[in-house]
């Protein structure tokens, strides 16, 4: 069971309120979370990771003080089902990386993205990708246990991108330092809408809880936002504020709150993620 007694809510990176009011470094982003009533935060080094244990372990300090709880989003040019050799070669490096930058944030999950499966199939990337994640965990053993933190690997939302929920899990089953990290946004716009009530995110959880056990369902490491779609999955990522695309993520509050779960749930609305993570816990606390 988690730790969690409630989920945690927070944004993926800095909103354009943040900037808007004069705010330049991420450093400043821990008191002005929680002065904006967030305790979660997801620091994004997808276009690489840049900065030591000086830059990292200030940031990290400051989170601590103020009980923001930091994931970070590992580059998204780790290609963990290339098929050629020396590019997962080069990803396990990137990984390692990014478990280095973790130890410095304190972050505990370090959020991957599965890899292609537009020229090989579904079944030969998942074969892959496990062998990739597989060598990292045996390299990286050590520096994983010392940081407490775990490779989360997270659905995607491009059909032909590798990332099911299903594959999700198929490539967690083979490491209890694997978790899966549930993009709601990208599971509904893959499908081309999929959840639109309580029951249908309860399925998500449920299926975790059936192939992982019930504390990953329950500590759940989360992505939300609306997300415009197309025939070929994902389009751009959008705002609450639209009426046209989902998911809507009252029902899953509401699903959180009616069996006690506790994740952590990250928004990455385009622009306005701290707000919308906050109308997100602002609705959780009236259930």
């Amino acid at each position: 069971m988690s730790e969690k007694t409630r989920p945690l809510f927070g944004p993926g990176g800095n909103s354009k309120r943040f900037f808007d009011e004069g705010h330049k470094s991420t450093a400043e982003a821990a008191k002005w979370l929680f002065e904006n009533g967030l305790d979660a935060y997801e620091y994004q080094g997808g276009n690489g990771i840049h900065g030591g244990a000086g830059t990292f372990g200030k940031i990290g300090s400051l989170m601590r003080e103020n009980g923001i709880a930091v994931s970070l989003h590992a580059p998204y040019f780790i290609s963990l089902s290339s098929t050629e050799p020396e590019k997962r070669d080069k990803s396990i490096e990137y990984i390692e990386q990014s478990v280095d930058a973790a130890g410095w944030l304190g972050a505990h999950t370090i959020v991957i993205h599965c890899g292609s499966c537009a020229k090989i199939s579904r079944e030969e990337a998942t074969a892959l990708s496990k062998d990739t994640l597989l060598r990292a965990v045996d390299r990286l053993s050590e520096k994983l246990e010392k940081h407490a933190v775990r490779l989360g690997i997270e659905t995607m939302g491009k059909i032909n991108q590798l990332g099911t929920l299903d594959e999700v899990l198929d490539i967690c089953s083979v490491d209890k330092r694997l978790r899966p990290v549930v993009d709601f946004g990208h599971l509904n716009a893959r499908e081309g809408g999929l959840f639109f009530g309580p029951d249908d995110y309860k399925r998500v959880f449920d299926s975790i809880g059936e192939k992982l056990g019930g504390g990953e369902a329950d500590d759940l490491h989360c992505h939300f936002s609306k997300i415009e779609f197309t025939q070929g999955g994902e389009k751009r990522h959008l705002t609450f504020a639209d009426t046209v695309f989902g998911p809507r993520f009252e029902p899953l509050m509401e699903t959180v709150a009616r069996y006690g779960y506790t994740p952590t749930l990250i928004c990455e609305s385009d622009g306005t993620m701290a707000d919308d993570a906050l109308l997100m816990k602002r609705y959780y606390e009236t259930l």
